[in-house]
C-alpha cells in the first residue's frame, strides 16, 4: 500500500516557503505521493439562505492546479494528485490543457482524481449547472481521455462539441483519472471508468460492499477490475499509533494507496503538521518492518 499525504490547505497559509518546508519534507520523510482538494469560493453563513456546511469564506484553499506547477519544481519524486478536482464546475478543454502541463513539467507525476463536488454556490459562481453534473462528469471523462491521447479529437455529445481539436503539448502518457465520492452512481462510474477510486468512508469495514460494486462494474464493461486501485483517507491526531492502526485496518480491506490528513488537530505551522506526518511514517515503517 502506498503512503499518502494530504496537503494542509486550511491550516498552510500565504507563505511560499512554509509550502515549500511542508511539501519536501513530505518527499524526503519517503511518502509516494501528495494530494490536494480543490474549492473555488466558501460561501459567507450571512448570505440569503444561511450557510451550515464544513467551510465559509474565511476557510483557506490553495488552488491545485497552480499548486502543483509550484511543486513540479521543488520536488522531483512524489506523485502529485487532486482529490478531488470538482470537474462538471470546470470546463473540461481547459482542465485537459492545465493536466497535461502539469504532468509534463512534473515528468508524469500527475494522477488526476475528480468527482462531482456538494457546492451548489461553487457552481453557480462558475456558470455551471449543480443537477446534471453526474451526467456531464462521464462525457467530461471521454473528453479529457481524447485530449490526453489525440493530437486532433472530435467529440459532439450532449454537453460538449469538440471539432478535430486538440491541446499541444500532449501528456507523454495517458493521466490516470481516479473518481472521488461513495455513492451508488459513483462506484459504478469508478469501475466502468476510471483508474481508481477516492472513497471517504471513515470505517475501513464499509467499504467490502462498494468495494465488489465496484469490481462489478468494471467486469460488466470488459475491463480488469485487479487494474482499480483505492485511495482511502486516515486523520492523524496526536497519538500516530492511532492512525497506524487504522491504517493497517485500511490494506487489509483492500486499500491500495492511503493518504494521511493532519488537519483539523490544532496545527498552524507548517513545522508541526511535518512533525505529525514524520512520526506517523516512523510508527508505520515500523509497524510494517518483517
Amino acid at each position: 500500500m502506498q503512503l499518502g499525504v494530504v496537503f494542509p490547505h486550511t491550516e498552510m497559509g500565504t507563505d511560499p516557503g512554509g509550502v515549500r518546508v511542508f511539501v519536501q519534507a513530505t518527499e524526503a520523510a519517503g511518502y509516494d505521493y501528495l494530494l490536494a482538494y480543490d474549492h473555488v469560493l466558501g460561501a459567507d453563513p450571512d448570505r440569503p439562505g444561511g450557510w451550515d456546511r464544513a467551510y465559509t469564506h474565511q476557510t483557506f484553499w490553495h488552488e491545485p492546479m497552480v499548486l502543483f506547477g509550484y511543486l513540479a519544481a521543488i520536488t522531483r519524486r512524489i506523485e502529485l494528485v487532486t482529490g478531488i478536482l470538482i470537474l462538471p464546475q470546470r470546463q473540461t478543454a481547459l482542465v485537459a490543457k492545465q493536466a497535461a502541463q502539469v504532468d509534463l513539467l512534473s515528468g508524469g507525476r500527475l494522477r488526476l482524481g475528480v468527482g462531482i463536488g456538494w457546492n451548489a454556490v461553487e457552481y453557480e459562481a462558475l456558470g455551471e449547472d449543480f443537477h446534471n453534473r453526474g451526467r456531464r462528469i462521464e462525457e467530461q471523462i471521454a473528453l479529457l481521455r481524447g485530449l490526453f491521447s489525440q493530437p486532433a479529437f472530435t467529440l459532439e455529445g450532449r454537453y460538449h462539441r469538440v471539432i478535430n481539436a486538440g491541446i499541444n503539448p500532449l501528456p507523454k502518457r495517458p493521466i490516470p483519472i481516479w473518481m472521488g465520492g461513495q455513492s451508488d452512481a459513483v462506484i459504478e462510474r469508478a469501475g466502468r471508468l476510471a483508474d481508481g477510486w477516492m472513497p471517504l468512508f471513515p470505517n475501513p469495514g464499509d467499504i467490502a460492499a462498494p468495494l465488489a460494486k465496484m469490481h462489478a462494474a468494471a467486469r460488466a464493461a470488459g475491463r480488469d477490475p485487479k487494474r482499480l486501485g483505492v485511495d482511502a483517507r486516515v486523520n492523524l491526531g496526536n497519538d500516530p499509533g492511532d492512525a497506524v492502526a487504522a491504517a493497517l485496518r485500511w490494506r487489509d480491506a483492500g486499500a491500495t494507496q492511503l493518504g494521511v490528513n493532519s488537519m483539523g488537530f490544532g496545527r498552524r505551522l507548517p513545522e508541526e503538521h511535518v512533525d505529525a506526518i514524520v512520526r506517523f511514517k516512523r510508527a508505520y515503517d515500523q509497524a510494517v518492518r518483517p
